[in-house]
């Protein structure tokens, strides 16, 4: 099952493009990098810890 590459952050609603920096917890929710520091890297939904996502590869 592949990752959900969400498109925007789930609390400021700031755009999250596929090769830029995002931050997810386990159950994918998605925070820009902004909004994780405020949160001290704690997902505001489960409690779990942001990760910085995986980046992939825009097409040329």
């Amino acid at each position: 099952m592949a990752l959900e590459m969400r498109s925007n952050c789930e609390k400021c609603h700031t755009p999250l493009s596929v090769d830029g920096e995002a931050y997810i917890c386990s159950y994918e929710c998605t925070f820009c990098q902004q909004c994780t520091e405020k949160m001290q890297h704690i997902c505001p939904n489960c409690g779990g810890e942001l990760l910085t996502r995986p980046r992939r590869q825009t097409k040329e």
